[in-house]
């Protein structure tokens, strides 16, 4: 998808909207009688446009903002899951609960390389291993739990759940993106915006060298959108900072 790179979204965005502008300035301005006095219905019209414009922009960073965040709580819930997981691998036998740590060290090593990842042929080879790992995990648990049925051992069990559902609810925020029917929407408006100031614009030069100001700003907000929205792409990534600190204390 488009929106996982940014920059060409912004390249894109910015070219159709300077397009636009130019075409509302240099063909439709030109179709209009010179003798009529509509510039008061453009400015209503093109002001009610950029608002509207404005309020879905907004809205719309609302949205991003929130779903990272989400993918931020939801990364130290993990991190939180996994130490718990590992503290209570103490109530299993002995046997069960060194593999257990072993397996939540290489598995939490997994989840530090999903969150760093960016190649999709890297993903699906981390996605292998992890249900390898999640597979593997559970039988130790539940082999233990099925030897020596106790409510001691059966909140390691329960730590191991919140391991997996972890994983699940983590997987689940990475995939709530905005919609693209919501992307398509805020671009058309854009596109409108620019052509009614295209249109409603001066003749001199240096006030048409102006329609380009509005295509770079708008241009710049959807990048910022979709730098955010997007888990993988762009700049700004939600990093495993506390799984890493995890992995740190695990060390001897």
């Amino acid at each position: 998808m488009i929106l996982d790179f940014p920059l060409v979204l912004f390249a894109l965005s910015l070219v159709l909207l300077a397009l636009s502008a130019w075409f509302g300035a240099a063909v439709l301005s030109r179709q209009r009688d010179p003798t009529e006095d509509i510039q008061d219905d453009v400015d209503t019209i093109l002001a009610a446009t950029l608002t509207l414009l404005g309020l879905i922009i907004g809205f719309t960073f609302s949205m991003a903002v929130t779903r990272y965040d989400q993918r931020k709580n939801l990364e130290e819930g993990e991190a939180n899951a996994i130490g718990t997981a590992y503290v209570r691998a103490d109530l299993l036998p002995s046997a069960d609960a060194a593999r257990v740590r072993t397996l939540l060290k290489e598995y939490l090593d997994v989840r530090i390389e999903f969150y760093e990842a960016r190649d999709p042929q890297r993903l699906a080879g981390i996605a292998s291993r992890r249900a390898k790992l999640q597979a593997d995990l559970w039988t130790t648990v539940q082999r233990a739990a099925t030897a020596q049925p106790s409510s001691v051992i059966a909140l390691a069990v329960s730590g191991m759940n919140d391991v997996l559902n972890a994983q699940g609810y983590t997987q689940a925020a990475w995939w709530n993106r905005i919609p693209p029917a919501a992307w398509l929407l805020m671009i058309i408006i854009a596109v409108c915006s620019n052509i009614l100031i295209g249109y409603g614009a001066h003749r001199t030069k240096a006030r048409r060298l102006l329609l380009f100001v509005l295509p770079l700003v708008v241009s710049i907000s959807f990048f910022l959108i979709a730098d955010i929205d997007s888990p993988r792409g762009g700049v700004i990534h939600v990093l495993p900072q506390n799984l890493k600190s995890l992995a740190e204390s695990m060390r001897p």
